[in-house]
Formats: structure tokens, C-alpha cells, sequence
């Protein structure tokens, strides 16, 4: 990858020259510029030629699609105190150079502008944003870390302690949500907004207008602060239940400053990162980014070019099938037909589709031409008619063994040969069914980003190619695992929602099991993830696995209760266990799990658990999935003797 360099052109204009900086690595725009030591060092040679010229304004842009996508992340894994100390102090002694500047300088956000690269911006005199940019914001709390350029410090002059604790802590707690262009108009983060094509030439006749007359702002209205602070505290609270310092360590920082020099803000910066980077949760989060952001979007190594999808087949029409159905309508904008046993269930389906498609429209997604186009050619019945010239056909039908086996036996005597025959199971094994693959889907299926690709002994590569291709289309990233039982996501969560029956069953409360289980800083607690996925489908996979390994997935008396709709819990024995205890149970029963996945063969690394961990369970990126964890804390080590990430394939 090449170096971020800052390259400095000289536009002569009325109010005298003018330094025109882009920011670019020489990459095409698949490969984001970013901020490590030598963009650093370009970054300070390029402000001594702007402290020493005759230049009358400045203004700094990023190349195609983007602005600046913050720090290097590659210089963070194993970093040192001491070397995350300095790296904050270079950032700030770069950028409130730029801000020291004797002439107003603008940030023209031409595309995604992230992390350092906001700091950056938040650092001149004003700034411009393209009505396209769909990506601003600081993303550094959802890394286990915070904006330690400066951002804790200069947000919340520029924007108030509400926007500030929105920007830099709200949002990448929900899901790492990002800002698009209006917004960080409406927030005060950026003055002009501007059509791309025009954004340069605009941005420069703006920063000719600062010469003459420079931005009036308004001082900060710190008079809520302890109420904000408190509601913020309490909201991290909610969301990562004090496992994750990131987030206090931010507000901590926004709250000092009120009262700090800008100079104590920055030292500050540089005590904590010093403290955040190198510790676990930071270097988890780093190594999950990686796991989702760049390993996982490897293409497997296959003998085969997949097949074009043309047309796509679904059977099946409930809900799960409805939701695949608008994905691969909006996604790869193909034919796509279903079939269920009763005509009311298809027309419920298609009736849902349209629904979706019109919202999309509603909310600007797509224009109302193209929704009405879509699901246009999405049509349906009770039999096979429309099947026979499918490329592709995804089964979504009841999860029991023998309907499964009747619709591939059915589907063999009317589909092509070439068509790749593919079930969205969440338990069941694909090649007892007779697929040609699995491809398994998370529920709800627009949000989640994994699919498991399950390959089979019979599973060729033109398939497999095909599917991986297909699921690559439709915007998610796919994780091959072999077929198994419960693959890994259902497998892994199921032997933790086993320690969590377990606990009821000796009688703990609902609340104090959940409370163990939210320790971990997950997402949602047990009991909600057990109604959210329904108690049946639970209880099935629960049979799945019990059939396979009973000694680790026992059966629940429990578990059966709430899937026939009875609210009971059966106590077994009444000798409740401690929230800690709970904690420490699940992490053992993970460890265990993990390491049965890895000596199966099921994947080929614990990278590979992670990534299904975090992308189809919603497990938070400071965990590192739960390896990365279980290795960290040395649950690994007492419960399997070695550490996850020396097991499996591809540390063999």
C-alpha cells in the first residue's frame, strides 16, 4: 500500500494565492488515504512551505470517494505506551499548526471523512462537505478507543457538549452509525454544502470569502453539562456495561473541556491513549476490524469461476423467505419467484415485498419507477412454474428434515444442471438434505451482515464460487464453514444459552442470568436474544445439537416450556449462582465450544469464529469476536490448555 502524501498545487485568485491540498495515497478509491507516521511527516514538510509562502487561503481535499479515512490502523496492533503517546502528540502538533495558519484554511469534504481525518478538518477555519458524503463521523469508540487528535477537545468548542457526546460517543455505540452530508450541516460541523462536481471551485471561492470576512461563531452553551454527562454515562451504561473504558474515558474528556486550555485538553488526549491503545480491549477491537474490514473479504481460493445469476428461486414464503426475497429484488435487481404450499401465504410475500420496496422509495432509497419495476418481477404460487430456468433457488422452508429432502428431491427433476441448488438452514446438515450448498442467513436479514457458506464433501467449486459470488452481491460477507451441526454462530450461542438454562434451572432469576451474560459488554441480553430468535427455533437447534454431541447440549425441560408457549421454568435443584459465576460459565463453555468448532475442522482459524461472532451474533468488536477474549484473559488456557488462535487448520 502506498504512503498518504499531502500534494500542494497554487491557484492564483482575487484575494491572492491560494494552497490547494489533496490528500491522497496514489491507490485507486477501493483503498482509503490514511494518516500513519510518513502521511505524518509529508503532513508537517507541507505546513512549513504554507507558514513560510505568501498564501492568501487554503484549501484541503482528499481524492475520489474520499477525504481522509483517520490513523492507520496497521501501525496500532502490539503498540507500546509510549509509542501511543507520541503518535497523539504528532497529530496535535500537525493540526493546531494548520489551525495556527495566518490565513483561513477549509476543509473541502469531497467523500468518507472518519476519525483523524475529521480532527483534521475540524481544525481549519471552516468547512465544505459534498451532498453525497455519506460516511462522517468519529468511529474511534467503537475500537475500544476515542479521537485522540484533538477531537475530544475541539467538538465540543465547536458544537456543544450534547453534540459532541453525540458524535463521538452516541453514535458508534448504536452500531458505529455515521453521519451523511445534511447532518453535519444541521450539527454545525460543516458550513456549505455543495454538489460534488462543483465542491472544489466552490470551496475556493469560499475560502476568498473568509479573506475578506471570517466565520462569527457562537460560543459553546455549556450550562447543561452535569445533566448531559450523567444522561451520556448512564446511556454507556446501557450499552457496554462497563466492560469497555472507551467510552467514560471520552466523556471524561469532552467534560474537561469545559474548563481546560485547549494545550491541557491535548495532554490529556496523550495520557489516556497512552493507557487505551495498547490495552486489551483496544487491541481485541483492532483485530476484529481487520477480521471483518480486510481478511474476510478475501475471495476462498476456488478451481472454479461462479455462474451468472440471472433469475433466483426461492421456497418458501414466510417471513425469513419474504426478507430474502426484497434483498436479492433490491440488491442484484433480478426475476425472482416463490413458491409455498397455500396461494395466501405467496400473497402475503409478495404483498410484504411491495411494502418494502414502496418504504425504500419513501425514504429516498430508490426512485418510485424502479420500486414499482422490482416488484414487478417478483411473482409466486403454490407450484414450481417459473423454477425451471432459475440459476439459482434458496430453500426457506420449515426447518424438518424430510420437507427439506422432498423440495431438493423435486427441485433436481426441473431446475438445469448448472443451477446451484442452495438452503438457508440454521441447524440441519446440507448434505443429508441433498443442496448443493448452504447459505445461512441471520435474521433480519437487511441488517445482518454474515452469511455462513457451507460447503459439503459434495459441494463443487462452481457452486461454492457461485453462491460466494451471489452472497457478495447482496452486500454481505460470507465466512466458509463446513457442514456441521449448527455451523458456528447458532453452535456457539446455543452452548451459551445452555449455561443460561442451567442457572434458571438452579434458581437464578431471568435478571441475574441476563446480568451475566451482559457483563460481557453483548448487545442484547439473553432473554430478549432467546424471544427475538423464538423460543422454537431455539429449542430446535437446542435437538440439532443434543443429537450430536448430548454430553455438551443437553436437553432443557425449560427450553421446551417456552417453545410450546408456557412461561415456566422447571428448577431442578434450588442452588442459584452469582452473576460473576454465570459470567465466568459462559466464557468456559465458549472456550470449550470454540475449541470442538476448531478440532472438527468446522473452520479453518479462530479468525473465522470472530468474524461469524461479530458479524452474525452482533458480539462487540472489543471482545475480538470471542477468541481474541478467551485468549486475552486466559479462559482459553485453563479451560483448553493453549490458547484458540494455536488451533485449527490454519494455525497448523
Amino acid at each position: 500500500m502506498s504512503d498518504t502524501v499531502f500534494h500542494l498545487r497554487r491557484v492564483e485568485t482575487p484575494a491572492g494565492p491560494l494552497a490547494l491540498v489533496t490528500i491522497d495515497n496514489g491507490e485507486d478509491w477501493t483503498k482509503p488515504p490514511s494518516l500513519g507516521r510518513s502521511a505524518l511527516e509529508s503532513g508537517q514538510e507541507l505546513i512549513g512551505e504554507l507558514e513560510s509562502g505568501d498564501w492568501a487561503s487554503a484549501v484541503f481535499t482528499g481524492k475520489p470517494h474520499w477525504f481522509c479515512a483517520g490513523a492507520d490502523i496497521n501501525e496500532f496492533p502490539n503498540i507500546t505506551p509510549e509509542t501511543a503517546a507520541e503518535g497523539s502528540r504528532a497529530g496535535h502538533d500537525l493540526f493546531l499548526r494548520i489551525q495556527a495558519l495566518p490565513f483561513p484554511t477549509v476543509a473541502a469534504i469531497n467523500g468518507a471523512c472518519l476519525g483523524g481525518g475529521l480532527e483534521l478538518a475540524l481544525h481549519c477555519s471552516a468547512r465544505t462537505i459534498a451532498n453525497t458524503v455519506r460516511h462522517f463521523g468519529f468511529p474511534e469508540v467503537f475500537l475500544g478507543l476515542f479521537p485522540a487528535w484533538g477531537g475530544t477537545q475541539i467538538a465540543p468548542r465547536l458544537i456543544g457538549p450534547q453534540g459532541a457526546v453525540s458524535l463521538i460517543v452516541s453514535n458508534p455505540l448504536r452500531q458505529n452509525r455515521l453521519l451523511k452530508a445534511r447532518d453535519a450541516i444541521e450539527l454545525g460541523l460543516a458550513d456549505r454544502l455543495f454538489e460534488p462536481v462543483e465542491l472544489v471551485d466552490e470551496s475556493i471561492a469560499f475560502a476568498v470569502e473568509l479573506t475578506k470576512a471570517p466565520i462569527a461563531r457562537a460560543e459553546a452553551d455549556w450550562s447543561e453539562l452535569e445533566t448531559i454527562m450523567r444522561r451520556a454515562r448512564s446511556d454507556a451504561d446501557d450499552a457496554v456495561h462497563g466492560t469497555s473504558p472507551a467510552p467514560y474515558r471520552a466523556l471524561d474528556l469532552i467534560e474537561g473541556a469545559a474548563t481546560w486550555t485547549v494545550e491541557e485538553g491535548y495532554r490529556q488526549e496523550e495520557v489516556a491513549i497512552a493507557e487505551l491503545l495498547p490495552g486489551n480491549q483496544a487491541q481485541a477491537a483492532i483485530y476484529a476490524f481487520d477480521l471483518v474490514e480486510r481478511r474476510a473479504k478475501r475471495r476462498p481460493e476456488l478451481d472454479a469461476d461462479p455462474r451468472a445469476v440471472r433469475k433466483v428461486g426461492i421456497v418458501g414464503a414466510g417471513l425469513m423467505a419474504s426478507q430474502l426475497a426484497t434483498l436479492f429484488l433490491r440488491r442484484l435487481e433480478v426475476p425472482v419467484v416463490l413458491r409455498d404450499l397455500d396461494q395466501a401465504i405467496v400473497d402475503r410475500a409478495l404483498a410484504s415485498i411491495q411494502t418494502e420496496l414502496n418504504g425504500a422509495a419513501a425514504r429516498g432509497r430508490m426512485t418510485e419507477d424502479k420500486a414499482r419495476f422490482l416488484a414487478s418481477i417478483a411473482t409466486g404460487s403454490t407450484t414450481y412454474d417459473g423454477f425451471a430456468d432459475c440459476d439459482l433457488v434458496l430453500e426457506a422452508v420449515v426447518e424438518e428434515m424430510d420437507v427439506k429432502q422432498r423440495v431438493f428431491s423435486e427441485l433436481r427433476d426441473i431446475v438445469g444442471s448448472d443451477c446451484v441448488l442452495a438452503t438457508n438452514t440454521s441447524s440441519l446438515s446440507v448434505t443429508e438434505m441433498g443442496a448443493d450448498v448452504g447459505m445461512h442467513f441471520f435474521n433480519p436479514v437487511a441488517l445482518m451482515p454474515l452469511v455462513e457458506l457451507i460447503r459439503t464433501p459434495q459441494t463443487d467449486d462452481a457452486a461454492l464460487a457461485t453462491a460466494y459470488e451471489t452472497a457478495r452481491g447482496l452486500g454481505k460477507t460470507s465466512v466458509l464453514v463446513e457442514d456441521a451441526p449448527a455451523f458456528v454462530v447458532n453452535r456457539l450461542l446455543t452452548r451459551m444459552t445452555g449455561v443460561v438454562v442451567d442457572a434458571l434451572e438452579h434458581g437464578n432469576s431471568v435478571e441475574e442470568t441476563d446480568a451475566g451474560i451482559m457483563r460481557l459488554g453483548l448487545p442484547m441480553a439473553p432473554s430478549v436474544l432467546l424471544q427475538m430468535v423464538g423460543p422454537r427455533v431455539a429449542n430446535h437447534v437446542l435437538g440439532t445439537l443434543h443429537a450430536a454431541y448430548p454430553d455438551r447440549f443437553p436437553l432443557s425441560a425449560t427450553l421446551a416450556n417456552y417453545a410450546d408457549g408456557r412461561d415456566e421454568i422447571v428448577v431442578a435443584e434450588h442452588r442459584p449462582h452469582s452473576v460473576e459465576e454465570v459470567t465466568e460459565a459462559a466464557l468456559e463453555a465458549l472456550a470449550d465450544e470454540c475449541r470442538h468448532v476448531l478440532d472438527e475442522g468446522v473452520v479453518a482459524s479462530a479468525a473465522d469464529i470472530d468474524t461469524c461472532m461479530v458479524l452474525g451474533a452482533g458480539f462487540p468488536f472489543f471482545l475480538g469476536g470471542i477468541t481474541k477474549h478467551l485468549d486475552q484473559t486466559g479462559v482459553s488456557e485453563r479451560v483448553v490448555g493453549r490458547r484458540l488462535a494455536e488451533l485449527g487448520a490454519a494455525a497448523r
